[in-house]
């Protein structure tokens, strides 16, 4: 049996996020999905919880025909042991796929075999763009599975991307930046 590991913000999980994972469903039996920067939400860059992203992954990969495991990743802000960080909180896998270069890079520090893929629609099909769609009243359903709409939908994600988006009387909106 074979096991991937795939990362990524999920921010939020989307149609090419979705392209990827049925991609790799055809190289292993069983995939984890790590939840990269579980620990950061309600920002402009990462407005969705942990839990919430989790609920998006698990609700729109209950059709396709892999065994899926969803699990958060912290971010550590130390790449020398993020690998290890991974792998203690992840089941045991056997290949991690990425695209990202430093995500490449550690995993092939660390002996870990990587395979990248080819972006599906990589243009509009980025989580920036969707969560702007989204800011802007634009057509973001689209671009996203129908159970992640309905996930956004129930804890009202539109509009607390809105929210943290807008900007108060200084021109400010984080609260970290301060």
């Amino acid at each position: 049996m074979t096991r991937g590991f795939y990362i990524g913000r999920f921010q939020p999980y989307h149609a090419g996020h979705h392209a990827m994972v049925d991609r790799i469903g055809e190289e292993v039996d069983e995939l984890v999905v790590g939840i990269g920067s579980a620990d950061q939400s309600h920002t402009v860059r990462n407005p969705f919880t942990a839990g919430e992203r989790i609920m998006m992954i698990t609700k729109a990969l209950v059709d396709l025909d892999i065994v899926t495991y969803a699990v958060p990743i912290e971010d550590l802000n130390r790449n020398s042991v993020w690998v290890s960080h991974v792998q203690s909180m992840s089941p045991r896998f056997d290949v991690a796929y990425s695209n990202n270069p430093l995500v490449i890079r550690l995993f092939e520090e660390a002996s870990i075999e990587v395979r990248q893929s080819p972006m599906f629609r990589r243009e509009e099909l980025e989580g920036r763009e969707v969560r702007n769609r989204m800011a802007r009243d634009d057509d973001w359903r689209e671009l996203v599975p129908d159970p992640v709409v309905e996930v956004v939908e129930e804890i009202e994600g539109v509009g607390r991307i809105r929210q943290i988006g807008a900007t108060d009387a200084n021109g400010e909106n984080d609260p970290a930046d301060e």
